[in-house]
């Protein structure tokens, strides 16, 4: 998987080849005719002499608070507007657009379901957002109430309302708008799995996006749109598809949270990663006469310290100074880097998985324990020194239960068997299992529900016939994630009985310095041998893979 600080600046040429090499296609002439041949010589020469006017599309993605991260290396709202300031006095024909995913999960959230977001971005002056999953996190009615307070124009073509059969939240469908003498055409669409992995609502539906692309383009430019920007909110992947359902002239996308590029039918793909730790800068190049897109540059600016704060941002945001401060109360030291990073606890064995699971196990006196590495939210590295409340709240920012329950170990085995079903089909499958008094290993290539090679509990082969008490959060103990085989389980510590996750983390926070490593409770294997790569379509390449079960 890529690097989250890859530059895109060395690819720019190779994009921009790519781009025009399309264009090439499209308009060179197949003629045969010496006097055609010429004419259209003398056309062409004509074109490549034609003035342009500059256009610039400033992008970010997966932005889930407004102040910096990686204990303030990158990112911040605030250095984002002082950059958007200074290109705005440079291109005053410039777009700001964000790809998805804001008002949730974060810290902050938890207390404002996002509206701290809202705010920050109308204070930085975004002008088209698209939909992106978490926007669902608080439920659809407050994701209509954030679209009303927004003063700019969230898009989401394949998010639909049942009852008024029209877009989510009376979005439009696409927009025009005339950016320096060309009329730019942008449309948004979400992929269809948030209708599972958030909280939509049985009234929201999600259409096909490539069906909803070959349905809207031709009317963009049938209303005058010269140029075609799809911001998406989609694996890349789904981009790809996108990219040969309609003629598109630039994909600006989100949610994977790695910095990344692709070509798809002629079609540059962009990506930053998350946290607005760069800024994306799309620079197209549009005839004058023929209003023809000529070309695109690309280039990406690190947020860093080095970028000064916009004093008029910070003025704005002044009224969560409080809740900041509070969030910087210590309650913790850690004498080791925690891993939190999303993918690798979707993936794998990590320092902090094993941590929080033996947390769980001994916070509800069970044998064993059982989360799901989607439960582990923060996404980053916790270096050594003192965790702080938002450690805490960054790492579950939703106050499951903790319970425990009584299932058998063929019970277990399922579940561990659920666990890594979609670990070959998925980047980062929310589903994975980290665990506490209990050893497994996997191989990723063979079929889905066949995974699961070998099992220990507290050192003990598994015992199909035996039943064990297992910690978990209410989440999987209601069936969350795939995890149906532990509905109807007998609890021993029910939900809303016991402690809550976040009280449970801070309590083994607080309980002494942290000095914790992987001890090889997981042992995954890529067809017998251990591997962790997947390609940037986050699905794993397994050379002999047999078909897969579906689920």
């Amino acid at each position: 998987m890529s690097s989250p600080f890859r530059s895109l600046s060395h690819l720019a040429p190779f994009l921009a080849a790519l781009f025009l090499g399309g264009c090439a296609v499209l308009t060179g002439s197949t003629s045969t005719s010496t006097a055609s041949a010429s004419a259209n010589a003398d056309s062409e020469s004509a074109e490549d002499d034609e003035p342009t006017v500059t256009l610039t599309l400033l992008h970010v993605n997966d932005v889930y608070q407004f102040t910096p991260v990686d204990f303030g290396a990158r990112g911040g709202l605030a250095r984002l507007s002082t950059l958007r300031k200074k290109i705005l006095a440079e291109s005053p024909n410039t777009l700001f657009l964000m790809a998805g995913d804001t008002l949730g999960p974060s810290v902050e959230s938890t207390v404002h379901k996002g509206k701290q977001m809202i705010d920050a971005w109308n204070a930085l002056g975004v002008d088209f957002a698209v939909l992106g999953n978490h926007e669902f996190d608080f439920g659809p009615d407050v994701l209509r109430q954030r679209i009303k307070e927004s003063r700019f124009t969230w898009l989401g073509a394949n998010v639909m309302d049942k009852e008024t059969r029209r877009p989510f939240g009376d979005t439009p469908p696409f927009v025009i708008r005339e950016v320096g003498g060309v009329k730019v055409g942008i449309f948004g669409v979400l992929l269809g799995k948030t209708k599972y992995s958030s909280k939509p609502g049985p009234n929201v539906y999600f259409t096909d996006t490539c069906q909803k692309a070959r349905e809207l383009v031709p009317q963009m430019k049938a209303q005058g749109a010269q140029v075609i920007i799809g911001l998406t909110h989609l694996f890349v992947a789904e981009d790809k598809v996108l990219a040969r359902c309609a003629p598109i002239d630039l994909i600006i996308g989100g949610h994977e949270h790695i910095l990344m590029q692709a070509v798809s039918n002629g079609t540059p793909i962009v990506k930053m990663s998350s946290e607005a730790r760069e800024l994306g800068r799309v620079t197209l190049h549009v005839g004058t006469r023929s209003g023809k897109l000529k070309s695109m540059d690309f280039d990406v600016t690190p947020v860093t310290p080095d970028v000064p704060e916009d004093a008029a941002f910070a003025s704005a945001m002044r009224p969560y100074d409080a809740m900041m401060a509070e969030l910087s109360e210590p309650v913790g030291r850690t004498h080791v880097p925690l891993d939190a990073i999303e993918d690798n606890n979707r993936t794998q064995e990590t320092n902090l998985g094993s941590f929080i699971a033996d947390a769980y196990r001994q916070a509800a006196g069970a044998e064993v324990a059982l989360i799901n590495g989607g439960a582990i939210r923060s996404d980053s590295v916790m270096r050594p020194g003192p965790l702080t409340r938002r450690d805490v709240l960054a790492i579950h920012p939703f106050p499951d239960s903790v319970v425990s329950i009584e299932v058998t170990g063929a019970v277990l085995q399922q579940a561990l068997e659920n666990g890594v079903s979609r670990s070959a089909e998925e980047a980062g499958p929310g589903r994975f299992p980290q665990v506490s008094g209990i050893s497994y290993a996997f191989d990723v290539c063979r079929p889905s529900g066949e995974r699961i090679l070998r099992v220990r509990v507290n050192g003990e082969p598994l015992d199909f016939h035996r039943t064990y008490t297992l910690a978990t959060n209410s989440f999987l103990s209601g069936g969350g994630d795939g995890y149906t085989m532990f509905k109807g389980a007998k609890y021993r510590l029910r939900p809303k009985q016991g402690p809550t996750t976040q009280d449970v983390l801070r309590s083994a926070f607080a309980a002494r310095p942290i000095d914790v490593t992987t001890d090889g409770r997981i042992e995954r294997l890529h067809a017998g041998t251990p591997d962790l790569t997947t390609n940037n379509d986050g699905i794993l390449d397994c050379p002999t893979m047999p078909a897969q079960a579906s689920h």
